[in-house]
């Protein structure tokens, strides 16, 4: 719910393959620039067609390392090698302007978010079973077998966090997914399951992950 500071940020959190990076870009095109994507910093180099201040404010590593020491970010993670993090300069201008910002980050990320912004709206984006997440990750071939099974590992590890998360939404239909999260972007939903119902679903969705390690379908030493 919009305050005299104008509308929290609201954090997406999701193992690979659940589609919060789909919804986010949703929102962000249906809803006439009520939402808009967090504008992350970071130490790389910008590729060919990035902006500065649009796609990243690129900065030296030295600068990325003053604005922890100042306090300037919400969060932040090394991600092969590189730095990325959300200015909260960003988060402000945004709030002031009216603005929603959605912010793409695994959970480590959102316990930073929580911390700094604590009225943040932290949203778990659960895929509809292991099965179709696994489908769904297969289906990209983009990844050999090791990084594949490096994003279950991860899955595995995230999926256990989402009972701690305020609100859950079930990725099982695009559309209805979208309005889940804009309405509790809003206020307008608590995004909650009962939580043995949730818990009963992550359970679910792990063994399914392991039961594919075991099954032959992946390398189980990879895991």
């Amino acid at each position: 719910m919009s305050g005299p500071g104008g509308p929290p940020p609201v954090a997406l959190v999701a193992p690979s393959g659940a589609g919060k990076t789909t919804i986010a870009h949703r929102l962000v095109d249906q809803e006439d620039g009520r939402f808009v994507f967090s504008v992350s910093a970071t130490t790389r180099a910008p590729r060919p067609g990035e902006v500065d201040g649009v796609d990243y404010c690129f900065v030296s590593r030295d600068r990325f390392q003053d604005m922890v020491r100042e306090g300037e970010l919400a969060e932040y993670a090394t991600v092969h090698g590189e730095l990325y993090g959300t200015p909260l300069s960003f988060l402000r201008e945004a709030r002031a302007a009216g603005r929603t910002v959605l912010l793409d980050i695994d959970v480590q990320g959102a316990l930073q978010i929580r911390e700094r912004v604590p009225d943040a709206v932290l949203i778990f984006i659960l895929p509809p079973s292991g099965s179709v997440l696994l489908e769904r990750l297969s289906r990209r071939g983009t990844e050999d077998p090791e990084q594949l099974s490096r994003r279950m590992r991860t899955a595995l590890a995230e999926l256990k966090s989402a009972p701690d998360f305020p609100h859950v939404v079930i990725n099982d239909d695009l559309d209805r997914a979208v309005r889940e999260v804009r309405d509790i972007a809003l206020g307008r939903s608590e995004g909650e399951l009962p939580s043995a119902r949730l818990r009963s679903l992550v359970d679910d969705m792990r063994s399914e992950i392991e039961a594919a390690a075991e099954g032959g379908s992946m390398d189980p030493e990879l895991f």
